[in-house]
């Protein structure tokens, strides 16, 4: 089983986020489940959504404590909620900023992990480029298929079709495209400078 955890700010999808990534894995004919962390929903408090994907049923309903992956949509949580908590070693990180882990404030975290699993991706940027409105979710679903490999970028389109429709739909699919993109250039460019 493969385990997702997304930390975000309420206003920011991060629910949807979750409820789109397992539309992904289900359309590619994996079995899913999504549901959020409940409590104060309000606009600008930290919200936790979850995502497990497994070739067979899930039966656990309880959060995700040990994520394989994590989806981090506000980096202004790193410093303010344990986001790292029970990460894997091996786990999988994807930061919507455009700073390095240094730059964070991460960076020591980040030497303890496998530097091909990291990676920041500006996905707000993206969005309002994209869709025109500062909601990172979609984006970082793109970044979350090029980092991860776990889902493919023609299903997070389909998913997003699925939940949207329109120009809406349409931008969010170009906004994780882009961010697919930057991750993937991002990714080359770090195995580059190992190779060095």
């Amino acid at each position: 089983m493969f385990q997702v955890r997304i930390h975000g700010r309420g206003g920011q999808g991060v629910v949807t986020a979750a409820e789109m990534l397992s539309i992904a894995a289900f359309l590619e004919g994996r079995h899913a489940q999504a549901f959020p962390s409940f409590g104060s929903e309000r606009t600008g408090a930290p919200v936790v959504a979850f995502c497990r994907i497994d070739d067979k049923e899930i039966r656990l309903r309880e959060p995700v404590r040990e994520p394989d992956a994590l989806i981090i949509q506000d980096p202004t949580l790193l410093h303010q909620v344990d986001v790292f908590g029970g990460l894997a070693r091996d786990g999988y990180v994807l930061i919507n900023t455009s700073r390095t882990f240094e730059a964070i404030g991460v960076g020591e975290l980040a030497r303890t992990l496998r530097a091909e699993r990291l990676c920041t991706v500006p996905a707000t940027e993206l969005a309002l480029q994209h869709v025109g409105r500062p909601v990172p979710n979609v984006a970082l679903l793109g970044g979350f298929a090029a980092v991860s490999g776990r889902i493919s970028l023609d299903s997070v389109a389909a998913a997003v079709r699925e939940k949207f429709g329109g120009d809406v739909a349409e931008g969010n699919v170009a906004a994780a495209r882009a961010a697919y993109e930057y991750v993937r250039n991002e990714m080359r460019e770090a195995s580059h400078a190992q190779a060095d």
